[in-house]
Order: C-alpha cells, then sequence, then structure tokens
C-alpha cells in the first residue's frame, strides 16, 4: 500500500478503473516512438462512428521538467508543463490550449504522510478556483472538493469523500453535486496472484430518485493477458478482453450487450497501442 491519503482524485479510483477503464466502443490506433534524445511522439487515431479524430503528442523531459505539447484535427494547440518536487512533496502543472486565451491554468499538488491537496486556478481575470484536500492514512481518509467563481461570487462545486483501505479492500463513499448525488463503490482482491478482484458502484440521485447499480470483476488468464467483465442494473453487459503481445504494447477488444433490447447490435471497441 502507498504512503498517505494521496488526493481527491484517488479515492474510489480502483473501483473506477475496474469498472469503466478500457470500455470503449470506438475504434482507436495509437503509435509512440522515442528519439535519440528521448523526445516521445505519440500519434493517435480514433473513429467515433462516423467521426474520425487524430492527434500528435510530444513529450520532452530535462531533469524534474515534463512538457507534452499536443496537436489534433480541430487545429488546437494543447500545452502542459509538469515540474515534479520543486520543493518536498510539491508538483506544479501549467496548462493552456490555444487559441483559447482564457483557458491557461496553473495547479499546485502537495502529498503528505497525513495529507494530499491540490489546488488550481484559471489565468484570467475572473478565475474559477478549485480546491480539494484529503486528511488521514493509507488506511482511513476524508476529503472535500470545491470549486469557487469569482466572477458569480457562486459556489460551483462541493463534494466530499470518505475512503477506507487495507490490503485486500478499499471501499469509498462520495457525496457529489452539492449534495444532491451520493456514490458508495468497493474493489475486493480475491486472489493477488492472478490480479483478480471484484468490484461494484451504487449511486443515488436524490432529486429524481434514480438509483444505479454496476458490478464487475477482472482476471488475469496469464502473465500477459486479462479479461474483465461488468453488468448494471439497466441490464447492459460489458466485456474487455487485454493483451500485451509485446512489451508496453496493448491490444485490446470490448463489447457491449443491451439485453434489453436485443434485437439491435452489439456495440464493439477495438484499441491497439504500440510503443517499442
Amino acid at each position: 500500500m502507498s504512503k498517505g491519503p494521496g488526493l481527491y482524485t484517488d479515492i474510489g479510483k480502483k473501483a473506477k478503473d475496474l469498472l469503466y477503464k478500457d470500455y470503449q466502443s470506438d475504434h482507436k490506433f495509437t503509435l509512440t516512438t522515442y528519439s535519440d534524445t528521448g523526445v516521445a511522439i505519440t500519434s493517435s487515431a480514433t473513429k467515433k462512428g462516423d467521426l474520425f479524430l487524430a492527434d500528435v503528442n510530444t513529450q520532452l523531459k530535462h531533469n524534474n521538467f515534463t512538457t507534452d505539447v499536443k496537436v489534433d484535427t480541430n487545429s488546437r494547440l494543447f500545452v502542459t508543463t509538469k515540474i515534479d518536487e520543486p520543493a518536498p512533496g510539491l508538483k506544479a502543472i501549467f496548462s493552456i490550449v490555444a487559441p483559447d486565451q482564457k483557458s491557461g491554468k496553473v495547479e499546485l499538488q502537495y502529498l503528505h504522510e497525513y495529507a494530499g491537496i491540490s489546488t488550481s486556478m484559471g489565468l484570467t481575470a475572473n478565475p474559477i478556483v478549485n480546491f480539494s484536500g484529503v486528511i488521514g492514512t493509507n488506511t482511513l481518509a476524508l476529503g472535500t472538493d470545491v470549486s469557487f467563481d469569482t466572477a458569480t461570487r457562486n459556489l460551483t462545486k462541493c463534494n466530499g469523500a470518505l475512503s477506507y483501505s487495507n490490503s485486500d479492500l478499499i471501499a469509498s463513499l462520495n457525496v457529489n453535486d452539492k449534495g444532491d448525488t451520493v456514490n458508495a463503490s468497493f474493489y475486493q482482491v480475491l486472489k493477488h496472484l492472478n490480479n483478480s478482484a471484484v468490484g461494484a458502484e451504487l449511486s443515488h440521485s436524490i432529486s429524481t430518485n434514480e438509483n444505479t447499480l454496476t458490478i464487475g470483476t477482472q482476471h488475469q488468464l496469464d502473465p500477459l493477458t486479462v479479461v474483465k467483465g461488468r453488468v448494471n442494473n439497466y441490464g447492459k453487459v460489458s466485456g474487455v478482453l487485454q493483451h500485451e503481445w509485446r512489451p508496453k504494447s496493448l491490444f485490446t477488444l470490448s463489447g457491449e450487450v443491451d439485453t434489453r433490447a436485443i434485437d439491435k447490435s452489439a456495440k464493439v471497441g477495438m484499441s491497439v497501442g504500440l510503443k517499442p
């Protein structure tokens, strides 16, 4: 187990990854190459129905500086610079999306043995300020995530979360949307040797009185192959097969069937990621 409670975004992450990560209905191809100087260039192409999207990302690293520059098919330029450990436990992140002059943002993250803090602010005259903080240990943690719009002087986001973790079980309770949505989730390791685990998430909306229950599992067939499956209370059944056919290169196949509309075609997604 990691030391300290981590950041607010880490609460419930294991369950979310098991239930939602790699499930997709798109077709995606990614190729990463490295230059002799260590520059990484990643080209991605994604087909979403009749829509085709592509981007090229260049990553440069120097000491504790990491800069990502990405260009997509919508002629947008994404620039992100991360500075690791300018002071013990601290990380600084600067980002901007051109040509949107209001997209600039600066973020500071701080990790401590008993706390994790992240704060960000837009680089505009009237920015949105976000603060999230977690206190506790790697076993029990309590956190909050709030956003304040300085232009309207309104609290635009107010969330809270509680997390419990041990070597086999991770459970969390989140209150989102200013108290309107309650999410409870857990991640349970069944066997460490073959990465077998089960997880579930129950979401309840107070305003609509609607419940969503999603249950999933994963199992490592061999050191290079992982299968995942999930089902929700709306009758949608999904599965993922992921195979590492060479080091760091993954082939992922996913599908989803709506058992309440079995006459409709199943959704099938595929992803191929190549790294040298």
